[in-house]
C-alpha cells in the first residue's frame, strides 16, 4: 500500500497523511475555501467534514466544529514537539489530518484544525455524481 500511495499522492499528501507530518499555514489549498461542499478522506474518499461546519479560525489550516460523524474518526494522544494534543486521524483509512482542540466557537467549543493535505474537496453540485447525494440536505 505504501509504495502504490507514494506513486497516488504529492510528496506533501504523503508526509502529512502516512508520516504526521503538518503541512505550512496560510499555504494550502483549502484554508480559506468558502465553497459549499463536503471534504473527504484523500486516501479513500470517505466524507470527513462538512463546509457548512467549517470557520475561519485565523491559523491557516481549514478549521470545523465536528466531523461529519463521530464514528469516521479517532483521537490519539500526541505528545511530539514538546506539547499535549490530540491527534485527529481517520478510522478506515488511519490516515494523519491534524489536531483537535477546545477553544473552537459553541456549540461545540471545538476546532478540528485539520491539514488540507489530508483532503480531497467535493462540491455540493458534484455530491450526487461522487455518490454522496445524501449529504445534499446540509445545503438546504
Amino acid at each position: 500500500m505504501s509504495e502504490e500511495l507514494k506513486k497516488r499522492l504529492t510528496p506533501m499528501q504523503y508526509e502529512v497523511t502516512q508520516r504526521n507530518g503538518t503541512e505550512p499555514p496560510f499555504q494550502n489549498e483549502y484554508w480559506n475555501k468558502k465553497e459549499e461542499g463536503i471534504y473527504v478522506d484523500i486516501i479513500n474518499g470517505e466524507p470527513l467534514f462538512s463546509s457548512t461546519d467549517k470557520f475561519d479560525s485565523g491559523c491557516g489550516w481549514p478549521s470545523f466544529t465536528k466531523p461529519l460523524s463521530e464514528d469516521l474518526i479517532v483521537e490519539k494522544s500526541d505528545l511530539s514537539h514538546f506539547m499535549i494534543r490530540t491527534e485527529v486521524r481517520t478510522k478506515s483509512s488511519d490516515s494523519h489530518l491534524g489536531h483537535v482542540f477546545n477553544d473552537g466557537p459553541p456549540p461545540t467549543n471545538l476546532r478540528y484544525c485539520i491539514n488540507s493535505a489530508s483532503l480531497d474537496f467535493i462540491s455540493k453540485e458534484q455530491l450526487s455524481e461522487k455518490g454522496l447525494g445524501q449529504y445534499l440536505e446540509l445545503f438546504k
